[in-house]
């Protein structure tokens, strides 16, 4: 079935009445078990300020029961340029660090979602739009996007979270490459350095990023929760602790109903085995 982007009922999305047309910084959409935010900022290359990053944190925190997986896009030819620096403002070091960690608590929401999120990448990935789309679970970009991190020639530090998470992904020499010259990579190096985990046409990474986001949401609810919740952390712990956790998360999978009836379909037969993608 096509992927279709369909609005959401206000009772469905937020409880609030009105609260939904106060989003204007996003779009908000629906299709099966899919849920979708759409960056909605195409004039300025969907440049981050405050009204859409607080909009993003009410989405996620009203996001339906119903969610299975959840998409996040951008409006237009580019993903997300980063911080909008018309936002900025003459900020103490103490605002500074209260502006920094209110981004720490989105990023954070995103991360540990209580579904898998999909980031669908094209044109500018930049800045506090690459911390944006490092705190996904899985990363597509088309042959259009590029990745920058500029912070060194504007003078500011990241302050969304990517110097914890990008370096996971590319390694802090690379991130220091990228920070202090400037480099920009293109989405095959991406992929390379482990930024992104798909590279699709120009164009096709909504489509990918949905049509992932499917087949994610067909999982074990508990399953996929204990993907996202439990690895990162058990990679921050460790080597006996996590893997400690890793037995009681196992266990806890294991024991849920719902693994036990797909045990019993791959045993007897009723399920699909491993395929290629």
């Amino acid at each position: 079935m096509p992927y279709q982007r369909a609005r959401m009922t206000l009772p469905d999305f937020l409880p609030a009445q009105g609260l939904l047309a106060h989003l204007t910084e996003l779009q908000v959409s629906a299709a099966g078990a899919v849920a979708h935010i759409r960056l909605n900022r195409p004039a300025k290359r969907n440049a981050i300020n405050e009204a859409l990053m607080q909009q993003l944190h009410t989405a996620l925190i009203h996001l339906p029961a119903s969610a299975g997986a959840l998409v996040i896009s951008g409006e237009g030819p580019h993903f997300c340029a980063g911080l909008d620096l018309s936002d900025l403002s003459d900020r103490s070091v103490a605002e500074g660090i209260h502006h920094s960690r209110g981004w720490h608590a989105v990023m954070d929401a995103l991360q540990y979602f209580r579904v898998p999120v999909v980031v669908a990448l094209q044109g500018a990935v930049v800045g506090g739009g690459l911390e944006l789309a490092a705190a996904a679970h899985i990363r597509v970009a088309d042959a259009s996007t590029y990745f920058g991190l500029p912070e060194g020639q504007r003078g500011i530090f990241v302050g969304g979270g990517g110097s914890a998470r990008i370096p996971r992904l590319a390694g802090v020499a690379c991130m220091t490459d990228m920070m202090l010259t400037g480099r920009v990579l293109d989405a095959s190096e991406g992929e390379r350095r482990g930024l992104v985990q798909y590279v699709v046409p120009e164009g096709g990474s909504l489509a990918k990023a949905v049509a992932l986001a499917q087949r994610i949401a067909t999982n074990a609810p508990l399953s996929n929760y204990a993907v996202v919740q439990a690895l990162p952390r058990i990679a921050d712990m460790a080597q006996s602790d996590g893997l400690f956790v890793e037995s009681l998360m196992a266990a806890i999978a294991q024991g849920d109903e719902a693994a036990k009836q797909r045990l019993a379909d791959f045993l007897q037969g009723r399920a699909a085995k491993v395929l290629k993608t």
